[in-house]
């Protein structure tokens, strides 16, 4: 999360390069998926919980507005990264955690939108569609060699939402900026 003006967390949300990843676990023979599905899953949580203080942001500019906040967001669960990773050493459990990554990410764009909708004059983030259905079905049809498409997919699903939640941080920033220069 990029940090505001009133923010004292430092954390900023990284993409992960999915073709060195990729390119990284041919060449060690599976060996970086692990640190690769160790980072998804640790970006993904340190996100959701720093979803809060956003959520505080936004509150703060409606009050100023006069306008009544809406319910906080339902916290999406945190996920145990290392357990995680080195679970896909059993193969199935990838399957299951790309699955629930995606699933994630749509249940928190979901409840954000709707969150943020109450605070944005103009809507700046767009909720993402994940296909899971397809994404599975292609991984079965495939024998598991869809999942790299799907894990693609992911990865890049990921970074957009990082890179949309970071211009709705921006744009309430330049609001709460605004706010504040009008009160002064």
């Amino acid at each position: 999360m990029q940090t505001t003006p009133n923010n004292t967390n430092s954390h900023v949300d990284q993409k992960v390069w999915f073709s060195m990843w990729f390119l990284g676990a041919v060449v060690t023979f599976g060996v970086a998926f692990f640190p690769m599905f160790y980072r998804l899953v640790e970006g993904r949580n340190r996100h959701f919980q720093n979803e809060a203080q956003f959520e505080q942001h936004i509150a703060q500019y409606l009050k100023n507005k006069n306008k009544q906040p809406p319910p906080p967001i339902n916290p999406v669960k945190p996920r145990n990264a290392k357990l995680w990773a080195a679970s896909i050493i059993l193969i199935i459990p990838a399957f299951i955690i790309i699955y629930q990554l995606n699933k994630d990410l749509a249940s928190h764009e979901k409840q954000q939108d709707a969150y943020l909708g109450a605070a944005l004059p103009e809507r700046v983030f767009m909720p993402q569609t994940v296909p899971l259905t397809t994404y599975v079905l292609l991984t079965i049809a495939t024998l598991g060699v869809g999942a790299v498409y799907w894990l693609y997919k992911t990865v890049n699903l990921y970074n957009a939402h990082y890179k949309a939640h970071l211009a709705v941080e921006k744009e309430l920033n330049r609001l709460l900026e605004e706010q504040k220069n009008a009160g002064n």
